[in-house]
């Protein structure tokens, strides 16, 4: 049955999919960049990240020779920062051990760090024309429908076993248009909420989810793990137009990001006081600010803040506070889009939102 979706599925993408900055040449460095960018974050999201970071860094040589905290910057408000830092890590590898160029070869683009199965799919046959599948969850949906196919996707025998039927199907002169027409599709046409479009749906004709009133049954799913929940409060200490901001550790969550301090569980105002007090800072206000959630992948923050104004920052110490000007901390230090709702305050501009205001001076 996968033989039989090639040919119309390939035309159906040739005639109408959308043009995307990295669709323009078959570079495979900017290929892999928007991959590894468009893990857990939408196209449209994706776009104007892919082109500012691709000027700042047109080569994997310069990828790989990029300061961190530039690098960071660059991903700000994109999340999942082990994906650029993986990135790097295998630019390193490409430099040193392959020539400066990534390798046409599946096994090899997989043995990189951050490359798994889907991207070094992706990166092969899109660039290299290599007859290899691209499966990501797009394309599970769609070949779940299309087969009435019970396996539950959330198991990794499953996805291999779609693989490899996948795999058998690829055609030889068109490995790239096939994976990204099933892409497309799922992106597009037969998307994970709300009403799949059938009437534009090139493989309607053969769909057995569809003859059978069965869409939404499909793709089978178990769910996952429940977040863990945890209360946090964040303070946002200035005085005039300096903010204490820190470092996290080079480890964990958010690792070698900067963020505003902030503390396990709801602090009352009396237990702020004294934490200002043993960092010797004096505090004139102390307002209470709006609650915020931000969901990680296995750990949701809720957040509750304080507005600090204090007299002097230059008398603070520990805790690794770092006092910068707002508007240094806007184009230097990269702070993750989970205290944006506290940025705010600051008028402190975070990931896109920085550059969207930008653009929209330039075209006043």
């Amino acid at each position: 049955m996968l033989e039989e979706i090639v040919e119309p599925l390939v035309d159906w993408y040739r005639q109408g999919h959308r043009e995307l900055p990295w669709r323009q040449q078959k570079n495979p460095y900017y290929i892999w960049v928007s991959e590894i960018m468009l893990q857990q974050t939408r196209v449209e999201a994706v776009k104007p990240y892919f082109q500012r970071f691709i000027q700042a860094l047109p080569t994997v040589q310069e990828l790989a020779a990029c300061p961190e905290e530039q690098l960071l910057k660059l991903w700000e408000g994109l999340g999942y920062y082990n994906r650029v830092r993986n990135m790097q890590k295998a630019a390193e590898l490409v430099c040193s051990q392959m020539g400066g160029q990534l390798p046409a070869d599946y096994e090899k683009l997989r043995s990189l760090p951050g490359i798994g199965n889907y991207t070094a799919g992706a990166v092969a046959s899109i660039a290299f024309d290599i007859p290899v599948p691209a499966v990501d969850g797009n394309v599970l949906r769609v070949l779940s429908r299309v087969r009435e196919d019970e396996g539950d996707i959330m198991k990794q025998s499953v996805r291999k076993r779609v693989e490899a039927e996948l795999g058998r199907a690829m055609p030889k002169d068109c490995p790239g248009d096939l994976n990204q027409a099933l892409m497309e599709l799922g992106a597009m046409v037969c998307v994970p909420k709300g009403e799949p479009k059938c009437g534009e749906c090139p493989l309607a004709f053969l769909c057995r989810a569809k003859a059978d009133g069965r869409i939404e049954d499909f793709p089978v799913k178990s769910k996952g793990k429940s977040r863990r929940v945890e209360p946090r409060t964040v303070l946002v200490i200035r005085d005039g137009e300096r903010v204490a901001i820190r470092r996290r550790p080079a480890r964990g969550l958010l690792a070698g990001l900067y963020e505003f301090p902030n503390y396990k569980g709801h602090l009352s105002r009396q237990e702020v006081l004294e934490l200002l007090e043993k960092e010797r800072l004096t505090p004139l206000r102390i307002l209470p600010l709006q609650e915020s959630k931000h969901i990680f992948s296995h750990v949701e923050w809720q957040m509750t803040g304080y507005l600090v104004k204090v007299a002097s920052l230059d008398s603070g110490e520990g805790d690794g506070l770092l006092f910068v000007d707002i508007r240094t901390a806007e184009e230097k230090y990269p702070v993750p889009a989970a205290f944006s709702a506290y940025a705010g305050e600051l008028q402190l501009r975070l990931g896109q939102e920085k550059y969207n205001d930008e653009n929209q001076e330039e075209h006043r």
